[in-house]
């Protein structure tokens, strides 16, 4: 039975998921009230700390965090509600046992994408060397796949969906979209999924621009 860390851990994690939030608002990739961040701190059970619902994540405090179980339950009283889509990131705990942060962000650029190409189900990313920054990913000769889910407010219904998708391992190796929503990624610590975001966004703006150049 893993055992969750000591209160400084958890505050040493509490910290980088507050500097995570300041560096994504700078960037126009988690403005206003949107986004919502997640650690994982027990596996059995699985425990999760949460960004807290409605909270301005540029200016995060260690008080703005929920613990939640694998239900997305509070585990301690006397926390602030939960983010509303606490459900994936435990289901995304859950399927992947070697994630430790799960970072979900609205970037002006992944909302786009995930419009344009939701018919399709997703849209493939190719030949840049940025890809290499996806952990496992040793050449730009990589097709990295984004998979696009419908936006619902039945996060339930849509965190079950994704459980079924991660049967795919190469579909939902680092990430996917909701359409008119914004990205879900994550990585083995805070460091690794807050690198996944840099890597998505700037391989998002590229197509975006891409696709613009070519209809201008």
């Amino acid at each position: 039975m893993s055992i969750a860390p000591p209160l400084e851990a958890c505050q040493a994690l509490v910290d980088q998921l507050r500097e995570t939030g300041g560096l994504f608002y700078q960037r126009g990739w988690s403005v206003g009230t949107s986004s919502n961040y997640s650690v994982i701190l027990d596996r059995d059970p699985l425990e999760l700390l949460v960004t807290a619902s409605g909270k301005d994540k540029g200016r995060l405090t260690r008080q703005d965090f929920v613990r939640v179980d694998q239900q997305g339950q509070p585990v301690v009283s006397d926390q602030p509600k939960s983010s509303a889509e606490t459900l994936l990131h435990t289901v995304i705990a859950a399927e992947q046992p070697s994630v430790g942060a799960v970072l979900h962000t609205h970037s002006v650029w992944s909302t786009i994408l995930s419009d344009v190409f939701a018919d399709a189900g997703g849209f493939a990313i190719e030949g840049y060397e940025m890809l290499k920054g996806l952990a496992g990913v040793p050449s730009h000769e990589y097709r990295c796949w984004v998979p696009i889910f419908e936006n619902t407010q039945d996060i339930p219904a849509l965190s079950a969906e994704v459980r079924n998708r991660f049967a795919d391992q190469e579909s939902l190796r680092h990430g996917f979209l909701i359409r008119q929503h914004g990205l879900y990624t994550w990585g083995v610590d805070v460091q690794e999924a807050r690198r996944h975001v840099e890597i998505f966004e700037f391989l998002f703006e590229c197509i975006g621009r891409r696709m613009s150049m070519r209809t201008s």
